[in-house]
């Protein structure tokens, strides 16, 4: 450390760990001490987590923390305004019902076409004012999330994301795990450090479980965006998946799946999977976390996600 930049420390504690197969050595409170936290470190210590001693447990606790907190300090502020600005559009209203409810800032901006130079005035051909103020829960969101050993680092964004989702009274956002089994950690929402704790990374993969089960949290689906993130490796009925998702869409939910979130790029993943999906006009891509706020926004606002993928993310 007192030579190379912390971003190199990690790519070196990383490659030593994999290479040099030093797994072990985390387990030991000293070494958990000494090393550069970061999200791949933390999704090694969570695959550890079952077989980790008592005496190593406070120390992996507090390096995680220490990077769930400032992945907090990198997305949270962002992440808000992104899902703020998009709820306070999503509610414009183009049938004002008072002179006070109009915007109009926006209606004078769209209207500007319509200036008479003679009249020095502005005629407007229509208003754009603003939706009455919903105190209520707008929208639903529910994070389904493939927890196989390859989406570590996915599971470590997303639970950082879902806690600060959970943070918004505007939106409603539940967050399930799953392996062969499904794992619901919503409870666990307010506090990044206990969900990611609440993991077990490895394991099979049965999508069309958890996809079934997340279809029971959605109560008002065209108001709901249900966002998978997994490698599509489906060790559950394939079928019968697609046909949920179908299903998800038809009934107007807000359907995205994530191949990972993370900043790796696309993993490996079922092409097959994918495919059959996006003939659904469900795409699958890769979202880095830094694009992510963005895409949520685009997701409340109803925009056409394949577009936003190409333009923003590597597709799938």
């Amino acid at each position: 450390r007192t030579y190379f930049p912390s971003t190199v420390v990690q790519v070196m504690q990383k490659d030593a760990i994999e290479k040099l197969n030093l797994t072990r050595l985390l387990l030991e409170p000293e070494m958990l001490e000494a090393v550069e936290p970061d999200v791949h470190l933390v999704g090694t210590l969570l695959a550890l987590n079952k077989v980790m001693p008592d005496q190593a447990r406070e120390s992996a606790r507090a390096l995680v923390r220490k990077v769930v907190e400032e992945l907090e300090r990198r997305l949270a502020q962002k992440t808000r305004a992104a899902v703020t600005g998009a709820l306070d559009r999503s509610a414009r209203t183009h049938r004002p019902r008072r002179m006070a409810d109009i915007d109009w800032d926006r209606t004078i901006r769209a209207n500007l076409k319509n200036y008479l130079p003679e009249r020095n005035t502005v005629v407007p051909s229509r208003l754009i004012g603003y939706a009455r103020r919903q105190r209520s829960v707008q929208r639903e969101v529910v994070l389904c999330i493939d927890q196989s050993g390859s989406m570590a680092a996915s599971v470590v964004y997303s639970s950082v994301f879902g806690a600060v989702l959970a943070s918004m009274r505007s939106l409603k956002t539940s967050l399930v795990v799953f392996d062969t089994a499904v794992v619901d950690l919503t409870d666990r929402l307010h506090d990044p450090v206990e969900l990611l704790f609440g993991t077990q990374l490895g394991g099979g993969t049965d999508i069309n479980r958890a996809i079934a089960y997340s279809q029971g949290l959605i109560t008002r689906p065209t108001n709901s965006i249900f966002i998978l993130i997994s490698d599509l490796y489906e060790g559950g009925v394939r079928q019968e998946m697609l046909r949920r998702v179908a299903a998800m869409t038809q009934a107007g939910v807000q359907v995205i799946v994530l191949l990972a979130l993370s900043d790796e790029g696309a993993p490996f993943y079922d092409h097959e999977n994918a495919a059959a999906l996006a003939a659904m006009g469900v795409p699958a891509f890769a979202c880095t976390p830094d694009a992510f706020p963005d895409l949520m926004a685009a997701a409340i606002e109803r925009r056409d996600i394949a577009r936003w993928a190409e333009r923003h993310t590597q597709p799938g």
